[in-house]
């Protein structure tokens, strides 16, 4: 409630500064209490999941400069980080992401704690293809409720520890100069002695493991996935942006499928179309050679076709009397 409507209601009638001023002082007394409770991790259990956005337009291929999420993945016990930008924050390049760092841990945690974010679930209801992705890595994703973020305040110290220790002083020139310089960056921050719990993350790190989920043992089926019908224009759409085709399959069914660095498009199996990840949206990717193919093709189409007559094409009338039947009637 607002002081001056605190002032009216109480019939107040001297200064409203000095009223003012009090019930800021008065307010967190009666404030309602939220304890937050001391969290202990335990090796394997846990890994804290965030997306952090850093304060610098990273270049593109299309000239502009862009805001860009980096998934950042935490080890809750041994506070081992990994973290790698991303073109988007949809589920699809969500999931790629996590496998990645997932790998790069070289076990699974029990546990994936996230905030409410979109790409992965909201109100306790995970976005399509989420569950999925746990279940086969037998892990579990675990939704915070909202107003929570102590427990995942591992994860978003390290996000204000990349502002404030990695950012400063540095330049970059595109998504995977970023991910170079994290990379290099992070080796030598997980080698640093963390003061809460007063050891080096790369020194517990192996222990996390030994308690963690082994890898599973066949390849995930994740990223983009989509099956369109090749239209006139040879072209097909993935987030935003248009990948060229070879136009001999206009009309046919493909399969489009993308991860965070390629964009293939397959034709039973044979692939009709490879073309790096642009991250730029509204971006054209046009191969040469499916121009010139579908040049021949339109010079082929518009061509007229001969028709060649000729005494194969004639046939003697007594043919059809003798196929129906009424050979030799008058």
């Amino acid at each position: 409630m607002p002081a001056t409507v605190i002032a009216e209601r109480v019939e107040w009638s001297g200064s409203i500064t000095w009223f003012r001023e009090n019930v800021r002082r008065l307010r967190p007394e009666h404030r309602p209490v939220d304890p937050a409770d001391r969290l202990s991790w335990a090796a394997g259990d846990a890994a804290q999941c965030d997306l952090w956005f850093p304060p610098a337009k990273i270049p593109l291929e299309d000239g502009t400069s862009v805001l860009l999420p980096v998934l950042v993945i935490v080890a809750a016990h041994s506070r081992f980080v990994t973290a790698k930008m991303i073109p988007t924050r949809k589920t699809e390049d969500l999931l790629l992401g996590s496998w990645e760092l997932i790998q790069q841990l070289g076990r699974v945690p029990r546990r994936l704690i996230w905030d409410n974010e979109p790409g992965i679930g909201q109100k306790g209801r995970l976005a399509q293809g989420v569950a999925a992705f746990a279940g086969t890595l037998a892990t579990k994703v675990v939704q915070l409720r909202p107003y929570d973020p102590e427990s995942k305040g591992i994860v978003e110290r390290r996000n204000g520890w990349f502002e404030t220790s990695f950012m400063p002083g540095r330049t970059f020139t595109s998504p995977a100069d970023f991910n170079a310089q994290l990379a290099d960056w992070l080796e030598r921050a997980n080698s640093r002695v963390v003061r809460t719990i007063k050891a080096r993350p790369v020194d517990l790190i192996e222990h996390d493991r030994s308690r963690m989920l082994p890898l599973p043992p066949i390849p995930l089926q994740l990223g983009w996935r989509e099956r369109v019908r090749l239209g006139r224009d040879y072209y097909v759409r993935l987030d935003a942006s248009d990948y060229s085709v070879d136009p001999q399959v206009i009309g046919r069914l493909v399969d489009v499928t993308a991860d965070l660095d390629r964009v293939r498009v397959r034709l039973d199996g044979r692939i009709v179309a490879d073309h790096a990840r642009v991250w730029a949206r509204g971006s054209t990717v046009t191969d040469p050679t499916h121009v010139e193919t579908a040049k021949r093709l339109r010079q082929q189409f518009q061509q007229p076709r001969p028709t060649a007559v000729g005494d194969d094409l004639t046939r003697d009338l007594a043919d059809y009397d003798r196929a129906f039947g009424i050979e030799g009637v008058a």
